[in-house]
């Protein structure tokens, strides 16, 4: 009986450390890292997912928002997004993450106070590209903190719960919307959708509060009270590479060096790509379709749509699992892809029944499995170190790993992943999810099968750059140990 619980908790959490220091290590940082990248997290997709949510329920209507004002809304976000992320994960290098992440946590919560007192459209503009800006800071962020402090085996399930923590914003944010729809609509003279807002605003600056507080930055510079200096000492010394955790001077130096690898061209061109696969869950198509067609209340019109986040928690969650546990990621890849395709398929035939469309939305929330596994999965399929390389073995290290030996290129091939995503995002919905094309958004749906396809083929390619940057270095260390064995021998 043990046994089978010590599986089972080998195959939900990970490999137990070797000691009962890196034990109790481990769970600390589990508890104050986790705990606020996820409530941080949590917040920052509640404020921004709350916009489609606000559409649906009031919004377009008081504002008198016509034609594709929605989407521009999200586009004005979504350049606010890439002008601040290369610079956010810069600042995380030079300015203590406990001070900075709390911080833009602040400015955003502050924003989103302010667009509740908003008179048209034109003022969300603004507002929405200083809260892009704000937010850009969380992503990827976290995602450099979580491989500063954790081991590549210990990344897979710890990014897709911060993953999750960002859907379950979602989730949460449609619930919401329609409490305060059902319950304060029209209370002290606002609005549901301006309640909102402010709820939201309410929630935020807390959790700011809480990671001031608690968050330990990283483990090179960390005062964290609950860390003994052994404990410090330990976190660095766990990681399996020195320059994870080791800080430089910036230079021109660091744009040669990332500019001459594949390795910022390949992982930002696979989340380019494979990014635009969640197009049905980051443009609400299900709440948009709800409402063109009719017959819906404004409660169910935000209730519904919950459905498609539930399914990407779920997927996230058992995806990141499941591949820590089999260490092959590439199911992941195809079980979105094709989720995606199917979904396509089904809500192009239009005449389909709405119980069938239904269930296409749902599926579609499979979108968002990959996330986690992006950034932080490694992958391999046989493990005999020697020097912390392989003499036969292949590893298919994902952004963190793949960037491991390189603690400023990691920041930037991380910031730079996400940038590329958004800057397609940014011009992607009005060609292809406009919202003059709801309900059927056929356009959008024709595209979601080219790129579901494109992403399977990049997979592919960035898989087979890596394989070659290991076999080449793998031949480097073979003929470094065959010259010291011939020295050796002379």
């Amino acid at each position: 009986m043990k046994a089978v619980f010590e599986s089972l908790r080998t195959f939900l959490w990970g490999v137990r450390p070797s000691t009962r220091e890196e034990s109790k290590l481990l769970l600390k940082i589990d508890w104050f890292i986790l705990s606020y990248c996820c409530l941080m997290y949590f917040t920052n997709y509640l404020d921004r997912s709350n916009i489609s949510n606000a559409y649906v329920s009031g919004m377009k209507e008081e504002l008198n928002m016509i034609g594709t004002e929605f989407n521009k809304i999200n586009t004005i976000f979504t350049c606010g997004y890439i002008i601040g992320m290369i610079p956010n994960n810069l600042m995380l290098q030079t300015v203590s993450p406990r001070i900075w992440f709390p911080s833009m946590q602040i400015v955003w919560g502050v924003l989103t106070f302010g667009t509740s007192a908003v008179h048209n459209v034109r003022q969300i503009y603004v507002i929405r590209f200083f809260q892009g800006i704000a937010e850009s800071s969380t992503f990827v962020g976290t995602h450099f903190i979580l491989g500063s402090w954790y081991k590549p085996e210990e990344l897979g399930k710890r990014s897709g719960i911060f993953t999750s923590s960002g859907l379950i914003g979602t989730l949460f944010s449609g619930v919401l919307q329609a409490a305060v729809y059902r319950h304060l609509n029209g209370h002290a003279g606002r609005s549901g959708w301006r309640w909102l807002f402010i709820i939201d605003g309410i929630i935020t600056l807390p959790i700011a509060l809480y990671g001031f507080l608690v968050f330990p930055d990283l483990p090179a510079i960390t005062n964290a009270f609950y860390l003994s200096k052994e404990e410090r000492l330990l976190a660095s010394r766990r990681l399996e590479s020195e320059v994870q955790v080791a800080r430089h001077p910036l230079s021109w130096n660091l744009a040669r060096r990332v500019l001459s690898r594949w390795r910022w061209y390949g992982c930002s061109l696979l989340f380019a790509i494979s990014g635009e696969t969640e197009s049905f869950g980051s443009n609400n198509l299900m709440g948009q379709w709800l409402k063109s067609i009719g017959g819906y209340t404004v409660e169910q019109i935000d209730f519904y749509p919950s459905g498609v986040t539930a399914v990407a928690i779920a997927s996230t969650l058992i995806c990141s699992t499941w591949t820590d546990h089999t260490q092959v990621r590439w199911p992941v890849l195809v079980y979105m892809s094709v989720a995606c395709i199917i979904a396509s398929i089904c809500i192009l035939v239009w005449s389909s029944p709405t119980g069938l469309k239904f269930f296409a939305y749902y599926l579609a929330g499979a979108s968002f499995a990959g996330q986690a596994t992006t950034f932080a999965w490694v992958s391999t399929n046989e493990v005999q170190k020697k020097n912390h390389l392989t003499s036969h073995s292949i590893f298919y290290r994902w952004a963190n790993q793949i960037c491991s030996d390189d603690y400023q290129e990691r920041g930037i091939v991380l910031a730079s992943m996400n940038m590329w995503n958004n800057v397609v995002n940014a011009w992607w919905p009005l060609l292809f999810y406009p919202a003059t094309d709801a309900p059927k958004f056929r356009n959008g749906m024709i595209a979601m099968i080219c790129v579901s396809v494109a992403t399977l083929g990049i997979t592919g390619l960035v898989r087979y750059l890596e394989r070659m940057e290991w076999r080449m270095q793998e031949r480097t260390l073979a003929i470094n140990e065959k010259e010291v064995d011939d020295t050796g021998e002379r």
